[in-house]
């Protein structure tokens, strides 16, 4: 348990890396850590340094593990099971790639074009952007690991039950008709070797850093301005425990924004800080992966109205229940 503890420590909140940060702030800036600015600059370096290094040994990890994944085989495993088994492992296999949900969006065409039910590939869909494996370790380096295994696992109930609903309802026919005839290429997936896959995962490092650096750098300097200048009565005003319509608040505030768990984990850890209800804080985390904007528009293109409508109802309610359930039960977490 001591060794666990010490571990988790050094390699995920990375004790080390806060002193080394604290000795810069002081010996080199000048600056007290106690300080507003101090704190602040303190808090952005420490948790940019983190998260990147976080960032890139779990996303060469997952990639790795996903070069064994392509969509077609991952299509085929799929194809193989029916009902709510087909659910569950559509949104187990959407926890091991790392995807945004706008890059969700074409393997969900990939797949219904291929003939899975649009339930499954919205059990994908939801999952997919919501919840990977370095979710777990970033929430568990931020928070603890009771936090990061319950949000794992809530996030899976809600793609299960999104996409069983949805297959329920018999809704095919709000697919839009060229979403069906774009046929999958059926060819074989050449077999890689260990190098490729190597190189595979490095190539994936790179492109998602390219790709998530700046929203990083936004959510870390977003998050040391809520820890630091926003009085915690301002925030408690707002967004505090014991108002009812935080939650509510919280995840239609994160629907417009357009970023992923890396950058929208500071935010939430400088909310909770600072008083916010744990549910509050992950409802906006998931209100900002699973219901993007520009990731509704893209949708819209493939799907019809009352479909999206059904899907954005689907997931918006359980967003809200799972922040709900969380600021009742904090306790048990925190």
């Amino acid at each position: 348990m001591i060794i666990f503890e010490w571990l988790n420590n050094q390699l995920l909140k990375m004790e080390w890396l806060y002193n080394l940060v604290t000795l810069l702030v002081q010996n080199i800036f000048g600056l007290d850590v106690n300080s507003k600015l101090g704190s602040s600059i303190h808090f952005f370096i420490y948790d940019v340094i983190k998260i990147f290094i976080l960032l890139s040994v779990l996303i060469f990890m997952i990639s790795y593990i996903q070069s064994f994944f392509p969509p077609e085989r991952t299509r085929k495993i799929l194809g193989k099971f029916n009902g709510i088994s087909a659910n569950i492992l559509a949104a187990l296999l959407g926890t091991v790639t790392p995807f945004c949900s706008c890059s969700s969006i074409p393997l969900f065409i990939g797949f219904t074009s291929a003939g899975l039910p649009i339930g499954v590939t919205f059990s994908f869909l939801i999952s997919s952007p919501l919840v990977d494996l370095a979710s777990v370790i970033l929430l568990a380096s931020v928070f603890n690991w009771k936090i990061a295994i319950a949000y794992v696992v809530v996030g899976i109930v809600l793609a299960v039950i999104g996409g069983s609903i949805i297959s329920k309802l018999k809704l095919e026919e709000y697919v839009e008709p060229f979403v069906y005839s774009n046929k999958m290429l059926e060819a074989e997936q050449e077999e890689l070797t260990a190098m490729n896959r190597i190189g595979f995962a490095k190539e994936q490092v790179l492109d998602i850093i390219q790709k998530v650096w700046l929203y990083i750098l936004i959510g870390v300097g977003i998050g040391a301005a809520i820890h630091n200048w926003i009085p915690e009565s301002v925030i408690t005003a707002l967004l505090g425990q014991d108002k009812w319509y935080s939650v509510l608040l919280a995840t239609f505030v994160g629907i417009p924004m357009y970023a992923d768990i890396f950058g929208t984990l500071p935010i939430a850890e400088a909310l909770v800080l600072k008083g916010v209800g744990l549910g509050t804080a992950l409802s906006f985390m998931m209100g900002v992966t699973a219901l993007s904007l520009p990731s509704i528009i893209m949708l819209k293109k493939v799907v019809k109205p009352k479909l999206l409508g059904i899907f954005i109802g689907i997931v918006t309610i359980g967003i809200l229940l799972i922040g709900y359930t969380f600021n009742t039960f904090s306790y048990l977490f925190i």
